[in-house]
């Protein structure tokens, strides 16, 4: 296992050594006193309304060896209280931690793995770790802790591992330049060019080249893996792509394709087709953006060298996150499909499609806004509501002020207007749910993170 210690924190991030020992060993990172645990190294990150080297006596009480924090005031009995422990200063905490990040990352000769994308990051990542899990030993991001914080916090964790493999978001340019060049990968992979943060960088097309930023980190003979399906990713293929690239998809001739495809309400199977040999794979999810993931598994594993056995029995044992496309039977006989993490047009045309296909019961459609778009909102939410209609959905029910757009575009569009309910909050929308509810039915339930729609969810699984 490679190792950082203090004498290696002062030399990399300029910082200064306020009292304790230049030997110890910086094994475990933590931001939050919450969870600190003996010996830990407590980092403390300003935020806009806190500055976590504050609370550098509350990492000590939990047993913090080191404390990396920004100039603060140090209390002298506090010192003598912790003989034992070290504090440094530096001048920018997050800095530190992404300059120890990037030292340690190059401390392991290993595959490292970066997923970035508009929809799916978190869901291509497990299922991708799941693959490389049957051949290595696999450090992976935990949740979606994929920003210029969490990324760092999860490659200070490489130990004895054998690959890793982490996602990249951003909400702007600049942002995954900065987390590829901490992680250096070898492989990249471009799930997809949706409308994610189009409020922010004004067009798919700006997207693609904020998504791109991944490549920087990328030695020339890296590999790129994309969805040749995705219009933007297609013609970057096509026309200006000069890396070594491997193409998925189902539409469009790739290296690797799905043929044959079998949607079931928790189950999807296809065909995949590698070098004119087809292999038969299932996938304990149902949804064709499973299929897509599993693609992309599927490449990965065999640009590392995993057996076809192997990347078939990785997709197979794939277990999806919480809040994201995940299938709760309630005891009255009605399905949720709650996917309240996060949305945006490209996510909620997919939830819909799924809760299209998963039944001939009656489907529900529990809808919220889509945050972060921008001048570009009210047609987003609109063309959600085409999708609505488009998808034969049967119950539609609208919380938040965006939200409204796509009811009203579904009853332009013939939706029956008594099937269409538009909500002040979530209480309101648990309340209407357990009222019009029935066996059998099926519920999708999709918002931004920020709505809160876990409380319906959480409100529905108590019945």
């Amino acid at each position: 296992m490679e190792q950082i210690t203090v004498a290696d924190i002062i030399h990399i991030c300029n910082a200064k050594l306020i009292y304790g020992k230049e030997d110890t060993v910086c094994e475990n990172f933590s931001k939050d006193t919450r969870q600190i645990n003996p010996n830990d190294v407590y980092v403390g990150i300003r935020g806009e309304n806190f500055n976590g080297s504050d609370f550098y006596e509350e990492a000590l009480k939990r047993k913090a060896s080191v404390c990396l924090l920004e100039p603060t005031k140090i209390d002298e009995e506090i010192i003598k209280k912790y003989p034992n422990s070290t504090i440094l200063f530096t001048e920018n905490t997050i800095e530190a931690l992404q300059k120890l990040a990037s030292y340690k990352r190059d401390l392991y000769n290993i595959p490292v793995v970066a997923i970035t994308g508009s929809v799916g990051k978190t869901s291509t990542k497990d299922m991708i770790a799941s693959v490389v899990q049957t051949s290595y030993k696999v450090l992976k991001t935990e949740g979606n802790l994929n920003n210029h914080i969490g990324l760092p916090l999860t490659i200070l964790k490489l130990k004895d591992h054998e690959a890793l493999v982490v996602e990249m978001g951003m909400s702007g340019f600049g942002e995954i330049r900065t987390l590829t060049k901490i992680a250096k990968p070898t492989i990249c992979v471009i799930t997809n060019v949706g409308t994610a943060h189009i409020g922010k960088l004004g067009s798919r097309e700006n997207i693609l080249k904020a998504k791109l930023e991944i490549l920087e980190g990328m030695k020339s003979d890296g590999i790129v893996i994309i969805n040749n399906d995705n219009d933007l990713l297609h013609k970057w293929q096509s026309e200006e792509n000069k890396r070594n690239t491997y193409t998925f998809g189902i539409e469009n001739s790739s290296n690797i394709t799905a043929e044959d495809i079998t949607l079931n309400e928790q189950t999807s199977e296809f065909m995949a087709c590698i070098n004119k040999e087809k292999y038969k794979i299932k996938v304990p999810v149902g949804g064709i953006h499973f299929i897509y993931n599993a693609l992309s598994a599927i490449a990965v594993g065999l640009n590392l060298g995993i057996t076809i056995n192997n990347i078939i029995k990785g997709i197979e044992e794939f277990e999806l996150s919480k809040n994201r496309m995940e299938i709760i039977k309630l005891k009255n006989g009605v399905t949720l499909i709650n996917d309240c993490y996060n949305a945006n047009f490209d996510s909620m045309k997919a939830g819909i499609e799924s809760l299209s296909r998963m039944t001939k019961k009656r489907t529900i459609a529990v809808l919220g806004d889509m945050l972060e778009l921008g001048e570009y909102s009210k047609t987003l939410h609109e063309n959600v509501g085409e999708e609505v209609v488009k998808n034969n959905i049967d119950t539609l029910i609208v919380v938040g002020k965006e939200a409204k757009y796509i009811a009203k575009k579904a009853e332009e569009h013939g939706m029956d207007n008594s099937k269409i309910y538009e909500l002040e909050n979530t209480e309101e929308a648990s309340k209407l749910i357990k009222k019009i509810m029935k066996s059998e039915d099926t519920i999708l339930i999709k918002a931004s993170n920020g709505m809160n729609f876990k409380n319906i969810v959480e409100s529905l699984k108590n019945i």
